[in-house]
């Protein structure tokens, strides 16, 4: 067995600062592992208890009669290392450290676990800080969470990774009320050693598992966390994570847009798209979607049926659905008929999506033929059925009857509990039915699920990636003024507007009168990027204007910024265009291209995406980038609405293409790049950049 395995499955455990008091966080990891059935060797180390439980204590580790297989350390920081050290020495697989006053604790805790790190040698630690992990599959508790303390914990095929012990807890006493049941269930905390990514990779090779979901505060090896991310993806395991700190501003605001418009919550979003992970937006999301997703029926399609006996639920549910995008089709003529059929009188109505059964709350056997009835049709691809007041004193009763149902089932079948019912809830789990407590729930776990189908479909096989450029060779460095930084943009294959540089106003007419009759006067420096803040832009100035309108710049500029300009760029103006941003972004997460609407107005306008650039080192694929585009809600201005002209969305996927390949190639070198505006103009027309930033770190000697 590898180390992680003993640790995920161990055969024997040793708890070093057991304590014979069950009351005391020492005294639980014992506690908890004859409660809830370890079948393996305990051995308690203590040196001033004979025995615990009725199980012999040891005095120390050198005393115990074998390695064990895992070693539980509940003692203070400042005794850990040395109990560490010697656990390591008699060759234990892992040690799960609890004590805290380490990274968390400043300076001098990030020293103590250097130490702990390196107390451990070739023995792996999860922790510190750690509550430790609960293998439900096997019914190993290696914890001292006080939610143990449940009975009825449920082993299903959801494994949980957290950041956070308490969140772990949380998460386990709240799945047991509600009937989830968790494979496995691991707190990483400080990850000393052991991480995220780790027990990602582990859980994709579970057999029990069949949805990973995460707490995430941070990723600290983002390379190593896309990989098993993707692994998991390819083993058919959906890994859905739900990440902490959106409203910090992750990225430091850098020289050009890009950094104001990519913050770290931003590069999450990015990151997880690019590693197949679903991010749940709230909270509960984090169970109600893996266990949508555990019980592996595929949506096929966006169309939903609503089984109701009460009108208001159903309305509830379909507003949410609808706002996610799907379509609630009404039932058609043959469906309705075997409805009316099922249900004579007119009290049902059923022309319509919610389809309101009113008396089926009441009467099992007609409930149990209407979803027998929409399940069988055609006309829709998913059922969610509305738990009205009636689950409260029957719980059984509406839980069975969907339980019946459920076995021929070949499309997904959802429960929304109206009322506050928690035993609803706990019954519909146990029986493997998804089921929600708010009709926001019911419409993310059936996102999730489109989500996932799409993922499914087979992909198309890719042509072998284009070798890189060749960097082209770059002596400047620090801030490349707009003329150099569009220069290295054409080098690698990014056209420009035509411009000229000028410095005179003599120089800016001639310059006028070969790129007029209008024209875009500009300020050039390297000091100074956001030209339009200090007066340094002038859009359609004829051309017998120039000189004049150049002076007055010159006067703005040093009005503004305590130094007058020497230099300017005469630019061709250009109309007719969509005005886009594209720009990179380095971040400890990786590097990622930006997209999205340019212009003056793009941090006013926001709409952008991320696109991670491939761990390996290679730029974005023309496939990737299109995706990319149609994710924006102004890609319908791109895309001919309403009667527009089309875009030459080609030429701007191929040059965006390039431009990441040009980062791609130049690497940590270019420390930031941005164009804005990139001008599309219609189809078959071209782009080109009008503006652009660039930042070169000095070249390594």
């Amino acid at each position: 067995m590898s180390a992680l395995d003993k640790l995920l499955r161990p055969r024997s455990v040793a708890v070093v600062g057991a304590s014979a008091d069950p009351a005391k966080t020492s005294g639980r990891p014992v506690a908890y592992l004859r409660k809830h059935g370890f079948q393996g060797s305990i051995y308690p180390v203590n040196p001033r208890a004979s025995d615990i439980d009725g199980l012999r204590c040891y005095p120390d580790v050198r005393a115990l009669p074998q390695a064990p297989d895992v070693a539980i350390v509940v003692l203070g920081a400042e005794r850990t290392q040395d109990a560490v050290r010697e656990l390591a020495a008699i060759g234990t697989g892992a040690a799960i450290v609890l004590a805290s006053g380490y990274t968390e604790a400043g300076e001098e805790g990030a020293r103590r676990q250097h130490e702990l790190r390196e107390a451990a040698g070739a023995m792996r630690i999860l922790g510190p800080n750690t509550i430790g992990l609960v293998n439900l599959t096997d019914r190993i508790t290696l914890s001292a969470s006080g939610a143990l303390e449940l009975d009825a914990l449920h082993a299903g095929p959801i494994g949980l990774v957290s950041q956070s012990g308490g969140i772990l807890g949380a998460l386990l006493s709240r799945a047991a009320a509600r009937g989830i049941g968790l494979s496995k269930l691991i707190s990483t905390s400080n990850e000393a050693d052991l991480d995220l990514a780790d027990f990602v990779d582990a859980l994709a090779d579970d057999p029990a598992t069949r949805v990973i979901a995460l707490y995430v505060e941070s990723i600290r090896h983002p390379a190593r966390f896309r990989a098993a991310a993707r692994k998991a993806l390819e083993a058919g395991k959906p890994v859905v994570a739900f990440k902490i700190g959106r409203s910090e501003s992750g990225a430091r605001a850098a020289a050009s847009h890009t950094g104001a418009l990519a913050g770290a919550d931003a590069m999450y979003d990015a990151l997880f798209e690019d590693a197949g992970v679903i991010r749940a937006q709230a909270f509960s999301d984090l169970l109600d979607i893996p266990a949508a997703l555990a019980h592996e029926r595929t949506l096929r399609g966006r169309r939903v049926a609503i089984l109701t006996s009460t009108g208001g639920a159903g309305t509830l549910v379909a507003d949410c659905l609808g706002l996610a995008g799907f379509e609630l089709p009404p039932p058609d003529a043959a469906t309705g008929a075997a409805l009316r059929a099922l249900q004579p009188g007119g009290h049902a109505v059923l022309d319509r999506n919610p389809i309101d059964v009113t008396l089926a709350g009441l009467q099992p056997d007609l409930l149990r033929g209407a979803i027998r009835i929409m399940l069988d049709s055609g006309g829709h691809d998913a059922l969610v059925v509305v738990v009205g007041s009636s689950g409260v004193a029957q719980p059984e009763l509406m839980a069975g009857a969907l339980k019946d149902t459920l076995a021929d089932a070949g499309k997904p079948v959802l429960a929304y509990i109206s009322p506050h019912a928690p035993r609803v809830a706990e019954v519909l789990g146990r029986y493997g039915i998804p089921a929600f407590h708010t009709p926001e729930g019911v419409s993310a776990a059936m996102a999730a699920m489109w989500q996932v189908q799409g993922r499914a479909q087979p992909s198309r096989a890719q042509a072998p990636r284009a070798p890189l450029p060749v960097a082209a060779a770059v002596e400047e460095s620090g801030s490349l003024d707009e003329a150099q930084a569009k220069a290295l943009f054409a080098r690698h294959g990014i056209p420009g507007v035509r411009e000229i540089v000028v410095r005179t106003g003599e120089e800016a007419a001639q310059a006028a009168a070969r790129l007029g009759p209008r024209v875009v006067l500009k300020l050039l420096s390297r000091e100074i990027t956001h030209k339009s803040d200090v007066g340094g832009v002038a859009v359609g100035v004829a051309r017998e204007d120039v000189p004049a309108r150049l002076r007055q710049m010159a006067d703005d500029v040093q009005r503004h910024a305590g130094s007058r300009p020497q230099a300017f760029l005469v630019q061709e103006m250009v109309t007719g265009a969509a005005e886009l941003i594209v720009g990179l972004h380095r971040d400890p997460l990786g590097s990622a291209i930006l997209l999205g609407m340019g212009g003056v107005v793009a941090e006013l306008v926001r709409d952008t995406t991320l696109l991670m650039l491939p761990a390996d080192g290679g730029g974005l694929t023309p496939e990737q980038v299109l995706a990319g585009l149609r994710r924006l809600k102004t890609w319908p201005l791109l895309d001919g609405y309403r009667g527009r002209e089309r875009a030459d969305v080609p030429a701007l996927v191929e040059a965006v293409v390039a431009f990441s390949r040009m980062a791609a190639a130049l690497e940590d070198r270019l420390a930031e790049a941005e164009i804005n505006p990139l001008f599309v103009r219609p189809l078959g027309q071209g782009v080109c950049a009008a503006d652009g930033v660039a930042v070169l770190r000095e070249r390594s000697k």
